[in-house]
């Protein structure tokens, strides 16, 4: 009897602070999970979708440069932070990412061209990054979007002869890199 109640007051006091003091935080945004092929290897990028409207307010906002400042890390997404993951090795531009989960974040440097983050540690809120735990920074090219997405959208599109490409698009900007099966 004795050991039935101190197992549950153990139980009690696991789950008692975060029903009461760690609930989750609520997300914001939509979410959504993208998945493509890429020469056989499955690659999955589960992100959430901010908008360009405030969604307090409902006024429109200004995102590269203003909301997503250049030259610092932004979380890539809304509320928790965005997943890779890679059945095999990637290669993601010129760098190799090994198999397996990783954040992604970004770094605009402008409208031309930014870095994307391959970032070890997951399971964060997407604000919380340590720069300790990055695997790889990636060079993005940025281009004009003319389809100027209200969401930001990621995107991998198949390469006509294999291999891929990474796609960011928001506002009026796109950053891309390709990408490819590993060595």
């Amino acid at each position: 009897m004795q050991k039935i109640f101190l197992s549950t007051l153990a139980v009690a006091a696991l789950v008692l602070p975060v029903s009461i003091f760690g609930q989750a935080k609520s997300r914001v945004s939509p979410h959504e999970t993208v998945k493509q092929t890429i020469d056989g290897n499955e690659v999955t990028i589960v992100y959430g979708r901010p908008y360009t409207k405030d969604p307090k307010s409902g006024e429109k906002r200004k995102v590269w440069g203003t909301l997503v400042p250049f030259e610092k890390v932004w979380r890539l997404g809304a509320d928790e932070a965005t997943l890779l993951t890679t059945q095999k090795e990637l290669q993601i531009g010129d760098k190799s990412v090994p198999a397996g989960t990783y954040s992604l974040f970004l770094m605009p440097h402008n409208d031309k061209s930014a870095a994307l983050v391959v970032n070890k540690q997951t399971g964060q809120w997407g604000t919380k990054y340590d720069e300790k735990q990055d695997l790889v920074r990636v060079d993005m090219k940025g281009e004009p979007n003319t389809s100027s997405p209200d969401q930001l959208t990621i995107a991998i599109d198949k390469g006509s002869s294999g291999g891929g490409v990474l796609k960011v698009s928001w506002e009026g900007t796109q950053y891309s890199v390709d990408i490819k099966n590993g060595k």
